[in-house]
């Protein structure tokens, strides 16, 4: 009956008009910014390292690593297969325009918490609820963002990645989810006890560190399979518009899929990554906005992107027409929809070792979103 009760909650407000929405604010604040997304990459890439934290705030660079670390979870591995999973090959598409959207949506609310920010504690704070209280005026709202926000943030995101770990290490290394558990809340207390200054330090060192990691092997995968490169990206654009005829008859579900996976993953708008922008020591609003903007580039275009690009290379999916049930691809009989598609790419080049490496990538992706 609970699960009943939250498909239905969840399927009213993931709902085709919120996701509209969300897509048509991002079109409107890249037209009113004259799409920045595409104006000012040169200037992102250059802000990045430029800037220092002081005793107020962090630096523009430990800002975007915590960010980061929020943005680069679960879903970046399990939410990408889901959507090849339901959507087809041509989801990829649609994550990337809704990603390049969102960066308008990322931009502006992290101009905004810079803007709205206030010093408490001898330390930045920031973030929607104080520019919608100090913006808008209607601290109202500002309340039951934040009690929406400390919901979600407290209870139901760690949840979802503390368990995405404890899975992951107990399907590789057979270690019971309980001892997982409390060596999460161990490291996680040693952590966010020291204030936003210490979790930017541990994000500066852990984001770039597990980023890189997976993204070798991704490169690696994508080496060993280049003959495949004009196939794959032929199959994505094609599948994205219905021309592939394989994938025609769901088109609906790729954009949707598509749309809603780049959302989840990027996060762009939901107010997540306006937080660690207010921390930061930056001399314009606007220079903090720039970089947070580039985080969805980061995010989306190359870890998503690896991931999706992990699976297709190897063909380690299935594709199902989620309203009719048919098996539109099965590439891998009997496999669980999720992080076992990365599992079974990298089995391709590494043998055996595929749930190892998606048990760490998983820890530590779900990881820093916790702590962030």
């Amino acid at each position: 009956m609970f699960e009943q009760l939250v498909s239905s909650i969840n399927g009213y407000l993931w709902s085709a008009p919120l996701i509209i929405f969300i897509c048509a604010v991002g079109l409107y604040f890249s037209v009113r910014t004259r799409f920045l997304q595409i104006r000012h990459v040169k200037e992102m890439v250059r802000l990045l390292f430029n800037g220092k934290s002081s005793n107020e705030g962090v630096s523009s660079f430990q800002a975007l690593a915590m960010s980061l670390s929020g943005r680069i979870g679960v879903g970046n591995i399990a939410g990408t297969a889901t959507g090849i999973a339901f959507g087809g090959p041509g989801a990829v598409f649609w994550m990337w325009v809704i990603t390049f959207i969102g960066a308008a949506s990322a931009f502006v609310e992290s101009t905004l918490a810079q803007i709205y920010k206030e010093k408490q504690d001898g330390e930045y704070r920031g973030g929607p609820a104080f520019y919608i209280e100090k913006g808008l005026g209607w601290k109202w709202f500002a309340v039951i963002f934040a009690v929406a926000t400390l919901l979600a943030m407290a209870v139901l995101m760690p949840g979802i990645q503390a368990n995405s770990i404890a899975e992951g290490v107990n399907n590789a290394f057979g270690i019971n989810s309980t001892i997982t558990g409390l060596v999460l809340i161990l490291l996680m207390g040693l952590i966010i006890f020291g204030g936003v200054k210490r979790i930017a330090r541990v994000a500066e060192f852990l984001v770039p560190f597990m980023a890189a990691g997976y993204l070798l092997i991704a490169i690696a995968i994508i080496a060993v399979n280049f003959e495949r490169i004009p196939e794959v990206f032929t199959l994505i654009f094609k599948s994205a518009f219905g021309a592939e005829e394989m994938f025609g008859g769901i088109l609906g579900s790729t954009i949707m899929w598509g749309v809603k996976r780049g959302l989840y993953a990027n996060e762009a708008g939901q107010g997540t990554g306006a937080h660690p922008a207010a921390a930061a020591e930056v001399s314009h609003p606007a220079k903090q906005g720039l970089v947070q903007a580039f985080s969805i580039y980061l995010d989306v275009f190359l870890i998503v992107t690896a991931t999706a690009f992990m699976i297709l290379f190897t063909n380690s999916y299935n594709t199902v027409n989620e309203k009719t049930g048919e098996v539109l691809v099965e590439h891998l009989k009997g496999v669980e929809t999720g992080p076992a598609y990365t599992q079974a790419a990298v089995d391709t080049i590494l043998p055996g070792l595929g749930s190892g490496f998606i048990a760490i990538a998983l820890f530590f992706f779900a990881f820093t979103t916790i702590f962030a």
